[in-house]
């Protein structure tokens, strides 16, 4: 196969590597519009695949499928220009930054019946899956309470988060697919409060850096949800489910960047994980795997349009809450 990356930036190199070196790959086309950029992560790879660098987005959209890993803002036209390709498209989330943007790009994908998968790597994550099926199976017995948590070690680049979408749309939508996906089950309502309490570009781009949020689920299981850009111990993404029977918790490891008040304990041992691919690389490696496998086997999309629309419902009902102060449930953001 022969593959092309649009996007040659931190997780665009990442990507490179993983697409690169998997075995059905004979030739990866890495692009990049900032001059330098694609040869830059070129000259990096040791991969099997043989790796061309260039500026032209053309040369990405001639191949069998292309990966979209290029700045939030361009995703939707993107996605677009592949379905108009005629090639599979994986894009990293989200697909646009606002609901009506992403129903555009949905009912286009729906009209052309095209293959489009959007990035949520923790469905491809060993933990989330154990915790999915320990609740499928009966293993926590009735759910009653859900935590989750997505904490970055250090704040974005200031020129990032303008075009970012926010830490709903671009952090926490993470959180709030996995939440779906784990549990089966829908949000209704939202309540979210956000601080500044670093840097003023958040502010600036009225962003908030720390948030929390309660989540209400159809079925009024409770959950809550933090997130933050300072979290100086590493990076830390948890979930935990707790039932009538038991308890699972995801990202609860020896290298969670945690450590115990208690006297006489030692968890975790090892170091913490530095940042998201540290934490996820896995996990990414899967989703590749997962996607190249469908693209080839005719098999569904593993993440569809629809699917990241549900996530990005909820996110945008937390931005509007806390913006306003209020609960929102999710009919009120839905079109």
């Amino acid at each position: 196969m022969r593959i092309g990356l649009i996007g040659a930036g931190r997780i665009g190199a990442s990507h490179a590597e993983v697409v690169g070196g998997h075995p059905d790959v004979d030739e990866l086309v890495v692009t990049d519009t900032l001059p330098g950029r694609a040869e830059a992560a070129a000259a990096r790879l040791e991969v099997p695949a043989h790796v061309r660098a260039t500026e032209r987005l053309d040369d990405a959209f001639a191949a069998d499928a292309v990966l979209i890993a290029a700045p939030t803002d361009t995703h939707a036209e993107l996605i677009l220009r592949g379905v108009r390709a005629g090639v599979p498209v994986f894009c990293e989330k989200p697909v646009a930054l606002d609901v009506g943007e992403t129903l555009r790009v949905r009912d286009a994908v729906t009209a052309a019946r095209a293959f489009v998968h959007i990035g949520f790597q923790r469905r491809f994550d060993a933990g989330y899956a154990a915790a999915r099926d320990a609740l499928a199976t009966g293993a926590l017995g009735e759910l009653h309470r859900v935590h989750m948590l997505t904490c970055d070690p250090a704040p974005p680049p200031a020129a990032y988060v303008p075009t970012s979408g926010g830490v709903f749309r671009d952090m926490l939508i993470h959180d709030f697919d996995a939440l779906r996906w784990v549990t089966g089950r829908e949000v209704a309502e939202v309540i979210a409060l956000g601080a500044n309490r670093g840097a003023a570009f958040f502010r600036d781009a009225g962003d908030a850096d720390t948030v929390a949020l309660l989540l209400r689920l159809a079925d009024d299981t409770l959950v809550t949800v933090q997130g933050s850009r300072y979290n100086g111990a590493g990076y830390d993404v948890r979930m935990e489910l707790a039932g009538t029977a038991d308890t699972r918790v995801v990202g609860l490891t020896t290298h969670s960047p945690l450590t115990s008040a208690e006297p006489g304990t030692d968890f975790p041992e090892g170091p913490p994980w530095p940042d998201f691919w540290a934490r996820f690389a896995p996990a990414y490696r899967a989703e590749v795997a997962a996607f190249l496998a469908a693209v080839t086997g005719g098999a569904p999309s593993p993440c569809t349009v629809d699917e990241a629309l549900e996530a990005l419902y909820v996110a945008e009902a937390a931005d509007r809450s806390r913006r306003e102060c209020r609960p929102v449930r999710l009919e009120e953001v839905r079109k």
